[in-house]
């Protein structure tokens, strides 16, 4: 009898911690870039109206012809849906600065040209 509960238990416990990582990263805010340029895209850089550049930590960066998901820290969580977004290439060229509602259309990737 001990032996089944124990073993029910643990069941539900690990149910319980899958089903806790599975809504932790349901709540995570992503967004996903194209880099449609032929020039790898090295920094994503970011800001509110009205407010310094923040950056990505995007490694080595986005090769041509990559999609790339990448993930809003949680520090930004009190921050706006709407922000400014540029990418800096390898050349060190920026393209132009988009306005976009980063909680809306997640899905959608926003293209580097």
């Amino acid at each position: 009898m001990i032996k089944k509960s124990f073993l029910v238990s643990t069941s539900l416990l690990a149910f319980s911690l899958v089903a806790n990582v599975a809504s932790a990263s349901a709540d995570q805010w992503y967004f996903h870039v194209k880099n449609s340029s032929n020039s790898t895209i090295k920094k994503l850089l970011v800001g509110e109206p009205n407010k310094t550049w923040g950056f990505f930590d995007i490694g080595s960066g986005i090769a041509p012809g990559r999609n790339t998901k990448i993930v809003w820290d949680s520090s930004t969580d009190n921050q706006s849906c709407k922000q400014w977004i540029k990418a800096v290439f390898a050349d060190d060229s920026e393209s132009e600065s988009s306005y976009i509602d980063f909680c809306k259309n997640l899905d959608d990737p926003i293209v580097f040209y």
